[in-house]
Order: structure tokens, then sequence, then C-alpha cells
């Protein structure tokens, strides 16, 4: 394989990495890694009011957690404004672009005039072919793109197909601010040459975008990348993506519980399709993303397909590796310090060996983190109402009675507690359950556990007696 194929992701540090940008930045890594070349970077800091250093860390962040990494050192659009306004005067050298003296006066009186008349065009061109000696004193001008007048602008959109766009629609852009600042337009075209970007994959709201850069490309002789704008991503309803949607952080999907490994999974099936084949290895993604594939419709996101997709994940993970994970998200999580400091190496090794259990039901690691609370849990252990319900009177009582029973247990092991708490059943004549309910309750403070047999193997000998004599003697003292 060459390292030929250049691919960039470019977000803008207003704010964390959104769940659309992080798609983005996916399909750009895969694109890259499949066919042996890169994926860069970039910055596009030149919004220098809204963009910030902790939005910057926050999307650096977002992308190391997802495991999407890029090559080379991130670059900083802000930082090549020299370089943006050197191209900006090879242009006016060229002749493909001038300075224009219109007033925001004059602009605003033009654009209403064209939006009235139904014109694409909102500037009229005044200043094409003025002469500077012309220009009203005290105006400090613009520099704007020379567009073509006639003819068309085409892009061989590898998802969109052919798109084309009369230059008579097409407004002679600004390139150069008032102020000597680069407008976006420019510095994209300047930067994706100068870092030697081949695709550009990105969302389909930058699709008008690119006959406006195509323009810049033909007039510096540039190669023009090959180019591929993919839908944006919407609710269930179909509507734009909101918050209540998910159109969250990548932060807020690791603070929910979702494991880096299973997001990536879900990302790249929004939009994107192999078959009929759902779940990807990072290896298996790799090897068969393409462009061809994206559809060209707005990927629905669905909370309920990822928290499905979430749990395979979980259910498939070695025990060691979602504890790891486990440990790993604590510092995102509000109540994440206070467990950090019960997770005491004993603990910690509970929770290991409870783990089939735990993760046959989560979906979430806040939920295997919920399910294994009772072994966090300090003495004597906090008990939910509903199986505070569970704990009568006389239900205490038969768990006092059941200690005596336990006593007998040589080995502790869940076949041997399972068999101590059979024969116990039947030497009082119930069910197994009126023994094994208040039991859960006692020892987790719960109506939901793994099974119970398993927590007391779980907890071992000495935990489970003591937290069965605290109830037994809650029964005394109430006496």
């Amino acid at each position: 394989m060459t390292d030929s194929v250049v691919t960039r992701f470019a977000p803008s540090p207003t704010g964390f990495l959104h769940i659309g940008g992080a798609r983005t930045a996916l399909f750009n890594w895969l694109y890259a890694r499949g066919r042996g070349g890169k994926m860069l970077l970039r910055i596009e800091d030149t919004d220098r009011q809204r963009s910030t250093d902790p939005a910057i860390a926050a999307i650096l962040d977002g992308l190391r957690w997802l495991g999407v990494d890029w090559d080379e050192e991130p670059v900083y659009q802000f930082a090549r404004a020299a370089r943006h306004r050197e191209v900006a005067e090879q242009l006016l050298t060229s002749g493909h672009a001038y300075r224009c003296y219109a007033t925001p006066e004059e602009l605003e009186i033009m654009r209403a005039a064209a939006r009235q008349e139904g014109r694409g065009r909102l500037y009229d061109g005044r200043w094409r072919d003025r002469e500077p000696a012309d220009a009203p004193a005290g105006v400090k001008p613009v520099i704007r793109f020379r567009a073509p007048l006639d003819g068309e602008t085409i892009i061989d959109d590898q998802v969109q197909g052919r798109v084309t766009w009369r230059n008579d629609q097409l407004d002679d852009l600004v390139l150069l601010r008032s102020d000597g600042t680069p407008t976006y337009m420019l510095a994209v075209v300047v930067d994706d040459h100068d870092m030697g970007i081949t695709h550009i994959i990105r969302g389909d709201d930058h699709l008008t975008n690119a006959a406006r850069q195509r323009q810049i490309y033909d007039a510096m002789g540039w190669a023009v990348p090959v180019m591929a704008h993919i839908p944006l991503i919407h609710g269930p309803d179909g509507s734009k993506l909101s918050k209540r949607h998910g159109a969250l952080g990548v932060d807020a999907y690791r603070s929910m519980g979702y494991l880096p490994a299973a997001l990536r999974n879900y990302l790249v099936r929004l939009g994107w399709s192999h078959g009929d084949q759902e779940v990807f290895s990072t290896e298996e993604m790799i090897r068969a993303f393409d462009m061809p594939q994206i559809g060209r419709s707005p990927a629905r996101f669905d909370f309920a397909k990822l928290e499905h997709l979430n749990g395979l994940y979980i259910r498939q993970m070695s025990d060691e590796d979602l504890m790891a994970e486990i440990e790993a998200l604590l510092p995102y999580i509000p109540e994440g310090a206070d467990i950090a400091r019960r997770l005491t190496p004993d603990v910690r090794q509970r929770i290991v060996t409870a783990m089939p259990g735990l993760k046959a039901r989560a979906k979430t690691l806040l939920e295997l983190i919920d399910g294994a609370a009772f072994l966090l849990e300090p003495r004597p252990i906090s008990v939910q109402d509903k199986a505070a319900a569970l704990l009568t009177p006389e239900a205490r009582a038969t768990l006092g009675d059941l200690l005596e029973s336990f006593q007998t247990v040589t080995e502790w092991s869940a076949a041997a507690t399972e068999n101590a708490v059979r024969q116990f059943a039947e030497q009082r004549g119930v069910k197994l359950g009126t023994v094994a309910q208040p039991l859960r309750a006692a020892l987790t403070g719960r109506i939901t556990s793994p099974p119970i047999f398993d927590v007391l193997a779980v907890l071992g000998r000495d935990e489970s007696i003591a937290r069965l004599r605290d109830q037994a003697a809650t029964a005394t003292a109430a006496g």
C-alpha cells in the first residue's frame, strides 16, 4: 500500500466534539487507515472570540478516547494567516481577485435588491473592473475572488454523485476582510493544498462551499481533492439532531457509560453499510470502509440501538478489561471519587469475580457500576425501600436461622450455599424463593442482583455471614 491518501479532520474549537464531528473524524480515519495513508488534524481556530483552549483540549481528548488518532502535529489555522494573505495577493496579481471598496450600507442595498429580484448573486460586481484610483477615501477594501460569470462549476462527489452549479449563481466571495484577516473559504483551500490533502470527507452542509472552493483551486492551478459530502445525522423522528436525540459531546457518551469501541461501531453504521453486518472489529471496519457504501439520506440516531450494541460489547469483553474500563470512567462521573476510595484490592477482586453475573444484564458501564454497588457498600449496607419491604420481622428471623445452616458449610461456593439454602427451605416446608428473596435483600440491599448463590460466593463466607448478622441483629433490636 502507498501513503498517497491523505485525509483530514478539521473541527472548529468552539465547543465539545459533538457526535456528528466524531463520525466525520472516524470516516476520515478509516478511509486513510484502510489505504495505508495518513489522517491529519487541523484546528480551525480563526473565530478568535469563540475558539478556546478548553474546547481544543476537549476535542483532542474526545478523539483519543474514541480511538481515532492522527498523524503529525495538529495544524492551527489561525497561525497560518500570513500564508493565507500571501495566496490572496497571488490571486490579485493573476487577476483572479480584486479589491472591493463597497461600504456595508451599499452591500446591504445590493443584497436586498438581489433577493427581491430572485438573483443568486447578492453582490453586483461593481468593483470587478474599476480602477483603484476610483476608491473612496478612508475606506479599507476587502479582497474578493473574481468568480467566473458563465459556465458551470462541477464536483464529482463520492457520495452525492455529480453536483453542478451555474456560475452566474455564485458570488464573488470575500477572500480577505478589510482588516486583512483571511476568510474561512480561502483558509480551507490553502491549508488543504499545503497539507497535501487528497480526499475531503465532511458533512453535506459544506456542499455549497465545495463549489466556491473548487473555483479557488482552479484559479491557483492546484489539483482539487476528491470530495465526499456525507449526510448529516438526524434524530429518530427525522428532524435535525438535537440534544434530546443525542446531539451531545463525545465526553457525554463516556460519562453515560458507553464503551469507545461500541460507540465507534455504532457511528460507523450511521449512514454506512456493509451488507447486513452490524458488529465490526476495528480491523474489519478499516478493511471494509469505502465511500460508495455511504447513503445519501440522513442517518437516524437511535439510543436504543446504541444501548443494545454497547451491551453486546460489554458481554463480549473480558472481566478484567471491563474492570479497567470502569476504573477509567470514575474520574468522569460525580460519584467516581467515592467509588475509587472504596475500591480496595479485595473489593476490586470481588467485582471482577462477580463480573459474569453483572455484565449479563448491563447495557452500560453505569449499569455495571450500579449492579456492583452491593460489593462497594460498607457495613451495615443501605437497603433500598423495595428490598426493605421483604425484610419483615419474620423474614429476618428466618435469616437468623439460616445463619446456623451456613455454619455447617465447609467449602464456601455457589453450589455449596445453594445446597444449604435448598435443604433449609425443604426443612421449613417453604419454596426456595421465600428464603432467597429476603436473602438477596439482606446481602445486596436490592431486589435484583446477579444469581444469589453467585453473590454469596463473591462476598465470601465472612462478609456474607456478617451482612446476615447485621439484619438478624436489626430484628433482635426491633424485638
